[in-house]
């Protein structure tokens, strides 16, 4: 918890309270149900809350937007973002029974209002987002496939709706074909050795009607 103070400073008690307990609950049902490994549990702040939240380190959401976590697992990016953005919309998606009945119980033990949970596959999800956030679930081509459709028309940020997508390592033959994208580096933002190869990509996308 110490480690989202860090680069979190101004959390309000709520808040501070609810990543407090975050620990807890994963435990809790990591024992009823395996959704993060034991080594990433014992590392959950770093490997998954502030990995999750450094998306907010490169777009911070407006109060009323909407945003669709896709592949959510165990209910990351989402949960996190969600937790720090009480007025924005969170909207978690994954096709596994099991990691959506762990995220459901999560969000009722925080007692979150902002977040609302599918079992599907991400194509069969109707509705319009400001920003489709995910934690490199697929490659980058499949994963646009996946949410054609999905972007909102109106931005209400100035950066434009599209993807924020978490991912590891050297990018540049996935996303060659995408001549828009831009890469944030994670270890400009978090000091810790874990942040080395991890990046957020921004891809906008278009609204289809």
């Amino acid at each position: 918890m110490e480690l989202i103070s860090k680069y979190f400073p101004q959390l309000t008690d709520i808040q501070k309270n609810q990543f407090q307990m975050l620990q807890k609950l994963y435990e809790d049902w990591n024992l009823k149900i395996n959704v993060v490994s034991r080594k990433d549990i014992d590392e959950l702040y770093l490997r998954h809350v502030l990995h999750s939240l450094g998306i907010s380190k490169i777009q911070s959401f407006l109060p009323g937007s909407k945003i669709l976590d896709v592949g959510t697992g165990g209910g990351f990016p989402g949960i996190p973002l969600a937790i720090l953005y009480p007025q924005v919309e969170f909207h978690l998606v994954d096709s596994i029974g099991k990691k959506i009945k762990v995220v459901e119980e999560v969000v009722a033990g925080l007692q979150l209002k902002n977040v609302k949970t599918t079992n599907a596959r991400v194509e069969s999800v109707s509705g319009k987002y400001d920003f489709i956030v995910s934690r490199a679930v697929a490659q980058m081509e499949t994963f646009v496939h996946w949410v054609d459709g999905k972007i909102a028309k109106k931005s209400l940020h100035e950066r434009k709706n599209g993807i924020l997508y978490l991912k590891g390592g050297d990018l540049s033959e996935e996303l060659k074909v995408y001549k828009n994208t831009a890469i944030f580096p994670l270890s400009d933002y978090f000091e810790e050795d874990f942040f080395e190869t991890k990046s957020v990509v921004y891809l906008p996308l278009k609204f289809k009607g």
